[in-house]
């Protein structure tokens, strides 16, 4: 999509001046991949109002001749020295960076180069941009969640008590692969029983029991754009009443949250909109983490839905809806959808249902 890297690109110079920067050094690889199209694992950018300069190793001349053959190149295996230098060379004064990305050894490193500019720090310029997206990105992060719908929908006639996390979560990281993802966009949490209080538990070994609470939280990666999803289900017999209660609580206030979202609505109102449910049932201590945050090239990136979040959400950015409720020793629930913020109510991207199914 050269097209659209170039209109980002634009975009971004139109962000120079304001920042008070004469160019920009471009390190974070999400943020080169945003702007060119490269996706090696070696690159730095340096963006002035009239050149755009990309920066690898020899191991990627061809793929970036491919990737990116509309802007210049520099082969070397020190990008973002190299693109000092070059900054410094052709009269760039003032070289915002990306401070949020660049070590502080690495930053040393520019400050001691012959001629270097001054460095200046930039506040996520193009995080900024990258939060709305266009209708191409739309349609990947769409594609992506399709994919991960359809291996969980594959997945749950197989659960069985007897399986551990382990063997689930491989299961369905291997059916989104055959499904046509390239890759999964995160670890799969796959938690059982008292496992399932823990909100980013690690797949272990535990056999999954009659009665236990299972979530399950997944995404499938489709050519660089991330989905995500968390479902909760009980095996082998009906819910206790604790069970019911807290998946209710949680699927009360994942649709508060999902109708929060709108052009213009507060990040911190939208999460107050869903944790005011949970606090209101009493389980206010026990929902430890935002409601939810931007999806993309990164699976976790800008805006966040928090309780100390600052600004509003946009149209065109699409975000995860998340609570959870954990009761430690226990189990708890967590229900999670993605979703694309429009002026006519959101899009829901992750469409599995989220009824409290008996596997």
């Amino acid at each position: 999509m050269p097209e659209n890297h170039h209109v980002r690109r634009q975009r971004l110079r139109s962000l120079l001046g304001p920042a008070e920067v004469d160019a920009l050094l471009v390190t974070r690889l999400a943020n080169v991949r945003y702007l060119t199209g490269f996706t090696g694992s070696n690159a730095a950018l340096l963006v002035t109002p009239d050149r755009t300069v990309l920066a690898t190793d020899g191991r990627y001349t061809t793929q970036s001749e491919a990737q990116a053959p509309d802007v210049e190149r520099v082969i070397d295996r020190a990008c973002a020295e190299a693109l000092t230098t070059l900054a410094g060379e052709t009269g760039v004064r003032r070289l915002g960076f990306e401070e949020h990305d660049l070590s502080v050894a690495t930053h040393a490193t520019l400050r001691g180069r012959d001629r270097a500019p001054d460095l200046a720090v930039t506040g996520g310029l193009v995080e900024r941009l990258r939060t709305v997206k266009d209708d191409g990105e739309i349609e990947l992060i769409r594609r992506a969640c399709a994919i991960s719908c359809h291996a969980l929908e594959q997945l749950l006639p197989v659960i069985a008590p007897g399986r551990t996390e382990r063997e689930v979560a491989r299961d369905l990281e291997n059916r989104m692969l055959d499904l046509g993802a390239d890759g999964v966009a995160f670890q799969t949490i796959v938690a059982t029983g008292p496992n399932s209080a823990i909100p980013h538990h690690r797949p272990t070994d535990r056999e999954i029991a009659v009665g236990d609470l299972l979530k399950i939280d997944f995404g499938a990666l489709h050519h660089g754009y991330h989905a995500d999803c968390t479902r909760t289900f009980v095996v082998g017999r009906e819910p206790e009443t604790w069970q019911r209660e807290i998946f209710d609580v949680v699927r009360e206030a994942q649709r508060a949250g999902r109708r929060a979202l709108a052009p213009g609505a507060g990040l911190r109102q939208i999460d107050s909109a869903a944790r005011d449910v949970v606090k209101s049932a009493g389980y206010g201590e026990q929902f430890s983490h935002g409601l939810g945050h931007g999806v993309g090239l990164e699976i976790h990136e800008a805006p966040a839905l928090g309780c100390s979040a600052a600004g509003t959400i946009s149209a065109r950015t699409p975000v995860t809806v998340e609570p959870g409720i954990y009761l430690a020793g226990r189990g708890g629930v967590r229900i999670e959808d993605t979703l694309v913020v429009d002026e006519s109510g959101p899009e829901l991207l992750t469409t599995t249902p989220k009824d409290l199914l008996v596997l």
